[in-house]
C-alpha cells in the first residue's frame, strides 16, 4: 500500500464532457447517497465520513483533427479511513474506465 492509493486529497484529469461526468456518477458511487452541492460540484456519504467532488472544464486537448474533453476532478475525502478510501477508488476508477484496448 502507498500513499497514494489512500491519499484524502488528490485531482485527476478525465476525457469527458460535464454531462458525461453526471450521467456516470451515480453508478461510479454504487450505493453511496450523493447530491449535487451546486453546478460544478457534489457530496457522496460514506458511512461516517463522506467525498467532496469538484469539477472543472479545462480546455480541450487537440490531437490533429481530434478534439477531446477534458474535466480536472478535486477528491476531498473527509472524516474517511483509508481501508474505505482505497475500496471506494478502486470501483470508482474500474466503472470510470472508458474504451481503451
Amino acid at each position: 500500500m502507498t500513499p497514494a492509493d489512500t491519499a484524502e486529497h488528490f485531482e485527476r484529469e478525465y476525457g469527458c464532457t460535464t454531462v458525461e461526468w453526471l450521467r456516470w456518477l451515480p453508478g461510479a458511487v454504487r450505493d453511496c447517497p450523493w447530491h449535487l452541492d451546486g453546478s460544478n460540484s457534489a457530496r457522496t456519504d460514506l458511512g461516517s465520513g463522506h467525498l467532496a467532488l469538484r469539477w472543472t472544464v479545462l480546455s480541450p486537448r487537440r490531437i490533429a483533427l481530434i478534439t477531446l474533453p477534458r474535466l480536472r476532478v478535486q477528491f476531498d475525502f473527509i472524516d474517511s479511513h483509508a481501508d474505505g478510501r482505497r475500496a471506494f477508488m478502486r470501483y470508482f476508477d474500474l466503472y470510470m474506465q472508458r474504451g481503451g484496448g
